[in-house]
């Protein structure tokens, strides 16, 4: 006891490694009493970002990427060994994304949307969807046109020679798909994909590769792997966290087979007793109870907390999800040639309220969590975990129906970055909003009158 307590005393802080999704790693310390929430601002300060938004801090437990209850005391994940202390080996957190986004447009930071983006990138390389492969080629000119920029042109008379260049195979296609095909194969067509998207700045570009990702079916998700059974040695179950629910997979022969596909308004709740997970669906799906086995109470309490959060989240962007697709729509059919006046500090206000509240308490909102009062200290206690219950019902309805009051919007789909302080203030906005719709209205008048 002695020892321990001159060895607490000698070794106050502990050397703490958050790994970040473009490969650099930030180093900081942290009390033996800190909480995973004591962490953010060394993270915050080195990215330049007011906040995180869509992502969060994970660590890896049983090979299974876990996000940090930011409430928690760090020891509750890094166990005896954080207590004891390391002098040589850090203690590794993960900056990952927690939320996946229907648009690019939502994460207002432009150095956040790079790392998600990247991120992103990462699991096209390690993508298994092998019956997308259209799509994985378009993924793959989207990402060479955000950072290669416009493809160069050589002189010749073949089409395919003329955009023909050099690039690694291996920095934009996964593994298999480069055995089934060859390099020669994909350094002959993939610049064909390329050559079309000339003109498209960088920012566009990734915008583009964030929409179409959400078509991949391993790409946007976060993974979770499951037992039918208790005893069960092997978890061939995988439960995947995805934007609009949840998917249950089957793996069979290393290849995932779709069993489930559930919207939150699909699922009536989750609940879990140590390591026994239950999905129920709504009533008129007709099925019966799903009931799965997770690795321990530990993960089954922070897989539950993941998907309650994952659904807040979906909740509170789907208004604007709606605005930024209306948007996308009037400028694909030329409804509007006007400029758009945009309410920026509306726009940061709004979008910044919902990132920010992700995280906070869920009594404000349709999610309703029981949770037990205290954690369990060792995973061999999972049988005494209190039972947990998660019912996910729809909040109120929003309706947009005047696209005039969704202007504020617009700019984003030009690329607007928010990582500074705004200068002007949302009344100077609102009032030439008031201003520009009285512009608009009588222009609207006179071209009515002329025809």
């Amino acid at each position: 006891m002695c020892r321990s307590t001159v060895d607490m005393r000698m070794k106050p802080n502990r050397h703490v490694c958050i790994l970040l999704p473009n490969k650099q790693h930030l180093d900081c310390t942290a009390t033996v009493k800190a909480r995973g929430r004591e962490v953010l601002p060394s993270v915050l300060k080195h990215l330049g970002v007011s906040e995180l938004q869509v992502f969060g801090l994970a660590v890896l437990r049983d090979n299974e990427y876990l996000f940090l209850d930011l409430d928690q005391k760090l020891s509750k994940y890094f166990g005896k060994r954080w207590s004891r202390g390391s002098t040589t080996v850090p203690f590794v957190v993960f900056l990952r994304v927690q939320y996946y986004v229907a648009s690019g447009q939502l994460i207002l930071s432009s150095k956040v949307q790079q790392l998600y983006y990247t991120e992103l990138r990462q699991k096209l390389l390690r993508s298994q969807s092998r019956h997308q492969e259209a799509l994985l080629f378009q993924l793959a000119a989207s990402a060479l046109q955000a950072e290669t920029g416009d493809l160069e042109q050589r002189e010749g008379n073949d089409e395919e020679e003329r955009h023909r260049h050099c690039f690694l195979p291996e920095d934009y296609f996964p593994s298999w798909l480069i055995k089934r095909r060859g390099r020669d194969y994909l350094l002959q067509h993939c610049p064909l994909l390329h050559g079309e998207l000339r003109g498209l700045s960088h920012n566009q570009a990734i915008l583009q590769f964030i929409k179409e990702a959400n078509s991949l079916q391993d790409g946007p998700v976060t993974f979770y792997r499951m037992r039918q059974e208790k005893k069960e040695l092997r978890r061939s179950l995988v439960l995947g966290v995805v934007l609009k629910g949840v998917h249950i997979y089957q793996e069979v022969e290393g290849k995932l087979c779709l069993l489930y596909d559930f919207s939150w308004t699909d699922i009536d709740r989750f609940t879990f007793q140590g390591s026994r997970f239950e999905i129920t669906a709504v009533g008129s799906l007709c099925l019966q109870k799903l009931v799965y086995y997770t690795h321990s109470a530990f993960h089954s309490k922070h897989i539950l907390k993941h998907l309650s959060d994952s659904h807040q989240n979906c909740i509170k962007t789907r208004d604007a999800v709606e605005y930024i697709q209306q948007l996308e729509d009037m400028q694909a059919s030329q409804f509007y040639k006007e400029a758009y006046i945009c309410d920026i500090a509306r726009l940061r206000q709004r979008l910044q309220l919902q990132s920010s509240s992700i995280t906070s308490s869920v009594s404000d909102c349709s999610v309703a969590v029981e949770t037990s009062r205290a954690w369990s200290r060792e995973e061999q206690d999972d049988v005494s975990v209190t039972e947990l219950e998660l019912c996910v019902d729809e909040g109120e309805e929003v309706f947009v129906d005047n696209p005039v009051e969704m202007s504020w919007l617009a700019e984003l789909l030009h690329g607007v970055s928010v990582d500074g302080p705004l200068v002007l203030p949302s009344s100077y906005w609102a009032a030439v909003t008031v201003e520009m719709k009285q512009v608009l209205r009588r222009r609207a008048d006179e071209l009515v009158a002329v025809s």
